[in-house]
């Protein structure tokens, strides 16, 4: 017993110097992957944020919703084309993107973190101008020998502008922001918005402390499959160019080198299976995933 409680004093020991340097910080959380299904794993996050907070942190919650959205769309019987990892979204498709997203996702993020002590307001990018977009112009590459492709990609939308106001004025009255991503259009349109880049443009526009992406992987591994820790940005190409960073870590990775560029300290990708991961990587020493820096 006595050892017991040791270490748990041990624990908290070695969370002060972290407490003490991110207090008053902002930490912008992407979290989408098994984390926002698993039930267990829903609550040890909700609890993870708003430990943050009380500490001192300011924590923005971006979360996605793109199995939940396939599941809706095929229980009515709507078919999905992807174009390069992306879901091509046409006004219907977006009608109901918005409804589970803004509607269903954005709704039970908030009430898990209110039920368990925390202050938490869902927004999507539509509110207060949060996010304004434009319809994406998204150009496939077919190689040396043929023109590039123009692809219609519909509703989905690349982001113009952050209203980071309304982000600094929540975090002032002690709100946890949980951000759906979708963003409105200069004439009224709605467009869905890849979550990363989302958290990725609100983390530069605000100057955050860290980025923190939650996947359903450890983070960037190498060619032996053991984790990279950390990966200076001026790396990254090469890890492309070998195909250590491929498929669907490519855009990830690329988030957070815009990221960074663009004035965030740190930018992580982590293992959202991981129980308490966010704490893992903000509190001890050694961190988790993989960390993006110049």
């Amino acid at each position: 017993m006595a050892e017991d409680l040791t270490s748990r004093a041990r624990v908290l020991i070695e969370a002060l110097p972290y407490i003490q340097k991110f207090n008053n910080a902002t930490i912008v959380v992407k979290y989408g992957g098994h984390a926002m299904v698993d039930e267990d794993l829903k609550k040890k996050f909700a609890l993870d944020i708003i430990l943050m907070k009380y500490v001192g942190i300011n924590p923005i919650v971006v979360h996605g919703g793109g199995p939940q959205i396939g599941q809706f769309l095929k229980y009515l019987s709507i078919e999905s084309e992807f174009v390069d990892g992306m879901r091509v979204t046409d006004k219907q498709t977006m009608d109901l993107i918005e409804m589970v997203l803004v509607g269903k996702i954005n709704k039970e993020i908030v009430s898990f973190i209110n039920h368990n002590g925390g202050q938490a307001v869902g927004l999507s990018g539509k509110d207060g101008q949060l996010i304004t977009a434009k319809k994406m112009k998204y150009i496939r590459d077919k190689g040396t020998d043929q023109p590039s492709e123009i692809i219609d990609m519909g509703m989905v939308g690349e982001i113009t502008s952050i209203n980071s106001r309304v982000l600094l004025n929540l975090m002032e009255d002690q709100f946890i922001p949980v951000i759906a991503p979708v963003g409105g259009g200069e004439d009224g349109e709605t467009y869905n918005i890849n979550a990363d880049i989302v958290a990725g443009q609100i983390a530069v526009s605000l100057k955050a402390r860290k980025l923190i992406l939650l996947t359903d992987t450890k983070g960037v591994l190498d060619q032996d499959m053991e984790l990279i820790s950390s990966l200076k940005v001026s790396e990254v190409q090469e890890r492309i160019n070998d195909d250590t960073i491929k498929g669907g870590m490519i855009p990830k990775v690329t988030c957070c080198v815009d990221a960074v560029r663009g004035g965030v300290k740190k930018a992580h990708i982590i293992d959202g299976r991981q129980d308490h991961a966010i704490l893992l990587e903000v509190f001890t020493k050694g961190g988790i995933g993989t960390e993006i820096i110049i």
